[in-house]
């Protein structure tokens, strides 16, 4: 069985992963900008407080053993990366997506090409630790990605017929 989208559903999952990443985008600016004011040591105060319940529960809990040691080597270098990075991330997908949901034919190839990095990055750091939430977070992105291919060869289309873009009359 072979599912149709109409163009308009299609393009409501555009709006739908566009918006989901302005979303995301706006998260982690947010904990980017926290993390560069934060302290490390504030840092695994605060992990120790959160997984101390667990940890008490059963002492052997994979992910809060992981936490806990991740955030107890964590260097000052490690976490201005950090932050620089999902500030820069962040602030780029809330542009992109204010470009993309505006309709705006410079923003498609654009988030393109930066969506397009940021998935390299992520299928390489994948291939290192093999994170199945990593993993995930990269499919979702490669369907975005299609979606916002996908949209712009409309608007393109649109453009060339001389007509202007109105999503909501998909």
């Amino acid at each position: 069985m072979k599912l149709k989208l109409t163009e308009k559903q299609i393009h409501l999952l555009f709006k739908i992963g566009v918006w989901s990443k302005g979303v995301d985008g706006t998260l982690e600016a947010i904990a980017g900008f926290a993390l560069l004011f934060t302290t490390t040591a504030s840092l695994r105060n605060l992990v120790d407080w959160l997984t101390q319940g667990e940890l008490q529960e059963d002492p052997t809990d994979f992910v809060a053993n992981h936490l806990v040691d991740f955030f107890h080597q964590l260097s000052i270098s490690t976490k201005h990366f950090a932050s620089i990075y999902l500030l820069v991330y962040g602030i780029t997908k809330i542009g992109l997506a204010a470009g993309l949901l505006r309709g705006k034919l410079w923003s498609y190839p654009t988030a393109l090409a930066a969506l397009g990095v940021f998935l390299c990055y992520q299928v390489y750091r994948f291939s290192h630790n093999h994170s199945l939430g990593l993993g995930l977070v990269s499919i979702l992105d490669l369907i975005v990605i299609v979606l916002i291919w996908r949209d712009w060869k409309f608007m393109k289309t649109k453009s060339l017929e001389g007509n202007e873009h109105q999503p909501t009359n998909r």
